[in-house]
């Protein structure tokens, strides 16, 4: 029987981590299907025509085309929480809500090109290439690159257990799983520099709605990196 919702990328994407943490936490069924990203199929390109990761299909709508189909990890999180309100990822304060949709930008952008663009890409696509890791550049963005980004991270946490508040929200989500995409691979920052932000990432590490996306990571790069690198 096909779930409710199909989940179009590859679990390696840290925003399809993002999507599917939104499902997980509000209850909902969910399948992924695998988008080959260097050769992106035709009727993929249809629904998601900048040619990024995750689509997701709302099968209620349609089972087949672009209609029931939306693009963007950050619209799909969005439709979910008009379709199903509760749990809420975003705060109802209209400040604190702009927050959390700004600390989501932060995820997806700043994180996504230094972490992503300049940790994960060199070391796991060199690798999926047959090629050796660009441990150079991946160095180079986690000595120089993401400490601004983890003092930011780290003074907006001030301490706390969650960046808005005492409740999860889309800002935890979205930054989470940007984290993420770096610790599956990489030995851990210094949590003596950064403890807040340390402690937040272990207790996500921990939480159940990444389990079913970091279990299917970590799967996948078992043979690709059998241990985590030490850039420090």
């Amino acid at each position: 029987m096909t779930a409710p919702y199909i989940l179009y990328g590859s679990p390696l994407s840290p925003f399809q981590r993002k999507a599917e943490a939104v499902l997980a936490l509000k209850g909902l069924d969910y399948d992924c299907e695998a988008i080959n990203i260097m050769a992106m199929p035709d009727w993929y390109l249809e629904i998601s025509p900048l040619a990024r990761i995750p689509a997701m299909r709302d099968t209620s709508i349609a089972t087949e085309g672009p209609d029931g189909t939306i693009a963007d990890s950050s619209a799909i999180c969005g439709f979910l929480e008009k379709k199903c309100p509760q749990p809420a990822i975003c705060p109802e304060d209209p400040y604190l809500h702009g927050r959390a949709l700004w600390l989501e930008e932060y995820a997806d952008s700043a994180m996504a090109m230094a972490g992503g663009g300049g940790v994960f890409r060199p070391i796991i696509f060199a690798a999926m290439s047959g090629k050796e890791p660009d441990l150079a550049t991946a160095r180079q963005t986690w000595n120089e690159k993401l400490p601004p980004l983890w003092d930011y991270l780290e003074a907006q946490l001030d301490g706390g257990s969650y960046f808005l508040g005492d409740t999860l929200s889309i800002a935890d989500i979205s930054i989470a799983a940007q984290l993420m995409q770096t610790d599956l691979i990489v030995a851990p920052f210094d949590a003596a520099k950064w403890p807040a932000l340390s402690a937040f990432l272990n207790a996500m590490n921990a939480h159940e709605i990444f389990q079913r996306n970091l279990g299917a990571c970590q799967k996948m790069l078992a043979k690709m990196v059998p241990e985590k690198f030490d850039l420090n």
